[in-house]
């Protein structure tokens, strides 16, 4: 009670910025349709403004930041997500499992086409609510994030909103892990422990994750505290924890050959090479574990043609890919997407062997710089790249030296317009909304990582 006594006591500048923000949270939770592009950016754009003078005013006084975080995250408790229609297939995963059945086994066009289930609440609306891409296919999500699902639908009641509830509170608590040990962990490095709240008190964090439903908040969580725990040289519980966050997104997967250096020292290259081995050794079997109760040969053939499906059929918001697939069209007059899809993630995989192998990668800002810009070379070349995927970068800036994650976090915006056909006649992706996003991310990139200069925040 004293503590809550001594917010309010705290500057009045401060609080009246938190209040406004959490009137235009309202706004952007309760009074926002998609389509609404103006509106969309404007909110988003002054929630930016006020996040940055939150933190500023407040001399980075831990409790009234702490406050603002949890308070901002409560603003979306009873709102349906208004620019992501995902949650549905949680839903419906999490209500499968529920129900008895294996929910990598079928896909909800033939559940629908085998009849109604009489546990199976809101099948109708579930169905119709996630779209035809998503109702055609298996489904891809880990066997931690089903677990996130299960336990959401657990939330009481039978409605679609007490399902989001029961998500929703699942998230904000893996964000408040998240700042707890993100903090700890600055700490222990002697970096300044209030970075953590440019990703806490990021409108982009909290819009994405607790408003819209992306569960790669809980996958940062676990990535982040065994990020701590690697630090404290704990590394078998890292490893642990590396494969709970796996197993929510496959994401940190690619991160595995970077931690190399981490456990190979120049001075004991054979003690090193077997730590190393036992580390993912002790990562890949907790990941087949956790996959165990969902496992036969009908999911492996499922799962499989999924992930690549999502990885290499479709293209949203990408920037390289892009520049090639126009090349491809000039040339053979074809979207060469079966062609290209192929190549690029070659040249990522390189990529990251390049990081892996030539950077020494010993101490926590070194990993997670290294991770940061091999992640995002991924994002670069990549066929898809949605809003929600950069919130691993923003997490990962904290830790190094780089901002231009916190710039791209601003800018991502421009991307939704794109997904809504703005200023083009057969509502596909306006391109030239497209190319000013990476215009200003890869001038901000390039400055930062190939001129060397730091934007000072």
């Amino acid at each position: 009670m004293l503590g809550l006594t001594n917010i309010f006591k705290y500057k009045a500048t401060t609080l009246a910025y938190i209040l406004i923000s959490s009137i235009l949270y309202l706004w952007f939770a309760y009074g926002l349709e998609r389509t609404e592009a103006l509106k969309l950016v404007l909110l988003y754009a002054a929630l930016f403004v006020f996040a940055y003078q939150i933190i500023k005013s407040s001399g980075f006084y831990y409790r009234v930041l702490v406050f603002a975080a949890i308070l901002f995250r409560l603003m979306f408790l009873f709102a349906i997500p208004n620019l992501s229609q995902d949650f549905f297939r949680f839903i419906w995963d999490g209500q499968m499992s529920l129900a008895g059945f294996n929910p990598y086994l079928t896909t909800p066009d033939y559940q629908m086409e085998m009849g109604m289930l009489s546990n199976f609440p809101n099948q109708v609306e579930l169905h119709s609510g996630m779209g035809e891409l998503s109702a055609m296919h298996f489904t891809n999500y880990p066997p931690l994030n089903q677990l996130c699902f299960i336990l959401g639908n657990l939330f009481p009641g039978q409605s679609i909103l007490s399902s989001v509830i029961g998500m929703r509170l699942l998230i904000i608590a893996a964000d408040m892990g998240t700042l707890y040990f993100g903090k700890k962990l600055l700490e222990a490095l002697k970096l300044p422990s209030n970075r953590i709240f440019w990703y806490i008190l990021n409108p982009f964090i909290i819009i994405e994750f607790t408003g819209n439903l992306h569960f790669e908040g809980v996958m940062i969580f676990f990535l982040v505290w065994s990020f701590y725990l690697l630090y404290k040289q704990r590394w078998v519980w890292a490893a642990i924890l590396l494969a709970c966050s796996i197993s929510v997104k496959l994401i940190p997967l690619m991160f595995l050959p970077l931690f190399f250096w981490w456990f190979v020292k120049k001075d004991e290259i054979l003690a090193g090479v077997k730590r190393l081995i036992f580390f993912y050794s002790i990562t890949m079997l907790t990941v087949i574990l956790l996959f165990l109760p969902f496992f036969s040969m009908e999911f492996i053939n499922n799962y499989s043609k999924t992930v690549g499906l999502w990885f290499g059929d479709f293209e949203f918001n990408a920037s390289i890919y892009y520049i090639a697939r126009a090349i491809g069209y000039s040339i053979t007059g074809y979207n060469e997407i079966a062609i290209i899809a192929k190549i690029l993630p070659v040249i990522s995989v390189l990529i990251i062997l390049g990081f892996s192998f030539f950077k020494n990668n010993n101490t926590i800002p070194k990993l997670t710089t290294a991770i940061l810009i091999a992640f995002s070379c991924y994002l670069f070349l990549s066929t898809t790249v949605h809003p929600w995927y950069i919130g691993t970068l923003v997490m990962l800036c904290i830790f190094a030296r780089y901002r231009y994650p916190l710039i791209w976090s601003v800018v991502i915006i421009l991307s939704y317009l794109s997904y809504l056909g703005i200023g083009t006649e057969d509502k596909s992706e306006n391109l030239w909304i497209i190319a000013l996003e990476y215009l200003i991310v890869f001038s901000v990139f390039i400055w930062e990582v190939c001129l060397q200069k730091r934007i000072k925040i």
